[in-house]
């Protein structure tokens, strides 16, 4: 699945971006991208990937997220993702260490992961969790 499938119609699509300064932690943006089924018309909105609602549930790094190696802020940007992404905290938490390190770790200084690469990562990972 592409984007997210909303009940009345909408169709939202996400892409988490970042330049990485390589000192402290750093800003991620979410792009939100959505339309209605059958529409030429998209709405466009950005905000900043807030730290509070991971923290809450796993607190790697209080200072804030990075991201193109293994550490503590990189584990707190994959569960921020994927908290954002699914909305499903129990979900965010179990699969966080492992999205890290096929997505977040291997990322280079410019972040740009779309929401298509996190629902195939995902779809790939629960398919080989329950084998």
């Amino acid at each position: 699945m592409a984007a997210q499938d909303k009940p009345d119609g909408l169709i939202i699509m996400k892409t988490y971006t970042g330049d990485n300064s390589g000192a402290g932690p750093q800003k991620v943006i979410v792009k939100e991208v959505g339309r209605l089924v059958g529409s030429d018309i998209a709405k466009v909105r950005e905000y900043e990937l807030p730290l509070e609602p991971s923290l809450k549930l796993y607190s790697h790094s209080p200072d804030g997220f990075q991201w193109g190696y293994q550490g503590s802020g990189c584990a707190q940007l994959a569960l921020a993702i994927l908290l954002d992404l699914t909305g499903e905290p129990e979900l965010s938490v179990r699969l966080h260490q492992e999205f890290k390190r096929h997505l977040i770790a291997t990322a280079s200084r410019r972040l740009v992961i779309t929401e298509p690469d996190i629902r195939r990562w995902l779809q790939g990972s629960l398919k080989n969790k329950r084998r």
